[in-house]
């Protein structure tokens, strides 16, 4: 499998493998001073071989991210740093050059719409992109997408004709989700959209001891692969990108190993953890929004 997937639309490669900066890291407030535990991480994260750093302005760390790249050796043009817009959607040029500035760089490689869940009393979703589609003109951003849309969301967008379509959609995908999510993931391979999951191991974190248990550590077995590598490669079977996190060395190679040709599911476990899967619905994150009241 390759450390890569080139964006078909915009011809930019985005490393298979993310590091992210919410979740465990996330504060909410860009104000607050550096976190050195993240800033520590993300230097460890860089000397495995992570160049993918996935940040978001509502989650608070673009300051320490900064400091992060700012304090290691690796060049710029050798990182793809993904951000997000959601707070400030009504003027997102604005809060690009905001996150460009807290990060100290002069570009982001990936800028994202960070949910369609906003006012559009504010801004409508086709000023909104618009707003990106310019970002992405006048070089600011290599690269536009979208977070958290659904499949009527993404008709949305496309029926507006836009200039650029979005080349990620970034959703939460694990087994407790994927049934759910088949629509939007199927639209986005029609449409040439690039899936990029994030919280890939909801399952282990969120549910331990939930049916897909069982089975990804008899995979783990089978393989003699850890089940967050087992749960990874299923992951980037059902999708084409994942960001994860961890502060601990081991962990991280451990996630970047799932890249490893020699590694592979057949079809047959992919369907014992898709099976397992559909027992329990569960999304962490977004779940009003997008689940309503199931």
């Amino acid at each position: 499998m390759s450390h890569t997937l080139t964006l078909s639309s915009l011809k930019t490669a985005i490393p298979r493998i993310g590091y992210g900066t919410g979740t465990k890291w996330y504060s909410g407030d860009n104000s607050k001073p550096i976190d050195k535990n993240l800033v520590q991480a993300i230097h460890v994260a860089l000397s495995v071989g992570y160049r993918h750093l996935d940040a978001a302005e509502m989650y608070g760390t673009d300051t320490s991210i900064g400091e992060a790249i700012r304090t290691q050796s690796i060049p710029r043009n050798k990182l793809f740093i993904t951000s997000k817009v959601y707070r400030n959607i009504e003027n997102i040029e604005q809060a690009c050059l905001d996150s460009l500035s807290r990060l100290d760089i002069d570009y982001l490689d990936l800028w994202l719409m960070h949910s369609p869940y906003f006012d559009r009393n504010k801004i409508s979703l086709e000023q909104a992109w618009k707003q990106m589609e310019k970002l992405f003109e006048n070089g600011k951003v290599k690269a536009i997408g979208v977070s958290n849309f659904q499949k009527n969301h993404l008709e949305e967008l496309l029926a507006l004709k836009p200039k650029i379509k979005p080349a990620v959609n970034q959703i939460e995908l694990h087994p407790y989700v994927y049934e759910a999510s088949r629509e939007v993931i199927e639209y986005c391979k029609s449409n040439e959209i690039a899936i990029e999951s994030y919280s890939p191991l909801g399952s282990l974190i969120y549910k331990p001891g939930g049916p897909v248990d069982e089975v990804v550590e008899k995979l783990a077995k089978k393989y003699n692969r850890s089940p967050a590598q087992i749960l990874l490669k299923w992951n980037l079977k059902k999708g084409d990108i994942a960001v994860t996190t961890s502060s601990k060395q081991e962990r991280l190679e451990d996630f970047l190993n799932v890249l490893d040709e020699n590694f592979q599911l057949n079809n047959e476990d992919i369907k014992a953890i898709d099976d397992a899967g559909a027992k329990l619905h569960f999304r962490q994150y977004w779940t009003k929004e997008i689940d309503g009241n199931k």
